[in-house]
């Protein structure tokens, strides 16, 4: 469990998006190829195509979701409702640790203008704020996807 953990975060500090960093970290699981990983969770970074919406570790971990409890029958009323229960849980576990699960606010900046990324950059926020979100995203979804 914790080396998968520790298998995001390093995903991360070598430049993969902090989605493609928690979703390849586990996909192997369910017998996705990493480079099909790679590319599957690669618009989701940065709060959705740097959108700053949802954060990008944290839908990383909804997919995850998805391929353990996702329903594959258009009538599967039971998987349909798991998938969303656990959704939400892995969204208030996040929220519990971090305050938020939008990336805006955990990053505290609009990073959509030249001088906010300025900013984030001199303060090393994605170094420090988003490795800690890849790393608690990780850890939740880790727990989520072992446990049962």
């Amino acid at each position: 469990m914790r080396d998968r953990v520790e298998l995001a975060v390093n995903r991360f500090k070598e430049g993969f998006n902090c989605s493609q960093s928690v979703f390849s970290s586990f996909s192997d699981l369910f017998n996705i190829e990493q480079e099909v990983a790679y590319k599957i969770s690669s618009g989701f970074g940065a709060g959705i195509g740097r959108r700053q919406e949802v954060c990008g570790a944290v839908s990383g971990g909804i997919m995850l979701v998805g391929l353990k409890y996702g329903k594959v029958k258009a009538d599967d009323k039971e998987s349909h409702e798991k998938t969303y229960v656990e959704a939400r849980k892995l969204c208030d576990e996040f929220c519990k640790t971090n305050g938020s699960i939008n990336c805006k606010e955990l990053l505290g900046c609009d990073i959509n203008t030249p001088e906010e990324m300025q900013y984030a950059n001199r303060n090393n926020l994605f170094k420090t704020k988003c490795t800690k979100c890849v790393e608690d995203a990780a850890k939740i979804v880790s727990k989520m996807l072992f446990e049962d």
